[in-house]
């Protein structure tokens, strides 16, 4: 048996709210007992009807011993006999509301609970990914800084290329610095070309002509190309999609003559 029933059974409270002798708060105690406990409301049947033995047995008259009984009440105190009490209708509902009411808090809070840790998640990825987009733009900003700095050099040269005839609205930048051999790229506007075709950088060493690179939209932003020593000049053709290895300097539909001197 439960320690529990077995201490509340041993404190006779049972036997006392039997013969309505508790208090309220023991009554109260005693109901709520009787409605959790089915070994509990057993005894408490067991305990109605041995009362009601024993109390008919007491009722018993016997012509023999009817002066013996009427004297021994005069001496002892009245036992009321209580109806056999019920569980009140009332406190069933009230209990059962109650259970009702605490699982659909506990329902509610478990959502809520839910909710939060996935808000927490959520919150915690936008962070990461926040943290992340800061650090991009950092270095982002870092080479912006950097190649402004460049430009910014006194010792940097900056030469315009523009379109002829054939390209007529083609406009590029190309910064060049003979001290710390560096060359940056700078597309303005390239007039649109057929999906086969594509605008090549080049830069002319005598009679050579070295490919610097593809040229696009897309670099609209300034782009690093390499720097060629001694070079005697910068021109763009319009090639094959894919660029080429070797092209021709009547090729160029924008050409500017370098004047590099290294100090």
């Amino acid at each position: 048996m439960d320690k529990k029933i077995h201490d509340f059974l041993n404190s006779g409270l049972l036997e006392k709210y039997l013969i309505g002798d508790t208090s309220k708060g023991e009554a109260l105690k005693v109901e709520q007992y009787l409605m959790r406990y089915e070994e509990i409301r057993e005894e408490f049947d067991l305990l109605q009807e041995q009362l009601e033995l024993t109390a008919r047995a007491a009722a018993a008259k016997s012509p023999d011993l009817l002066n013996d009984i009427m004297e021994s009440l005069d001496d002892q105190p009245l036992i009321h006999l209580h109806r056999r009490r019920r569980i009140p209708t009332w406190f069933t509902v009230a209990a059962c509301i109650t259970a009702l009411l605490l699982a659909g808090t506990s329902y509610i809070f478990y959502n809520q609970n839910r909710l939060l840790v996935d808000e927490n998640d959520t919150i915690a990825e936008e962070i990461f990914d926040l943290r992340s987009d800061i650090n991009k733009n950092n270095e982002m900003l870092d080479n912006v800084m950097r190649q402004l700095m460049k430009l910014n050099n006194p010792e940097t040269q900056k030469y315009v290329l523009r379109g002829n005839e054939r390209a007529k609205d083609l406009k590029t930048v190309a910064y060049i610095n003979p001290i710390d051999k560096s060359s940056l790229i700078d597309v303005i506007s390239l007039p649109e070309l057929s999906e086969e075709q594509c605008y090549q950088i080049w830069a002319q060493v005598q009679d050579r002509m070295i490919n610097l690179g593809i040229l696009s939209e897309a670099d609209r932003n300034l782009k690093p190309i390499p720097y060629i020593e001694d070079a005697l000049s910068l021109s763009i053709t319009i090639e094959p999609k894919g660029g080429v290895e070797k092209t021709a300097p009547e090729n160029a539909v924008a050409k500017i003559p370098l004047n590099i001197k290294d100090n």
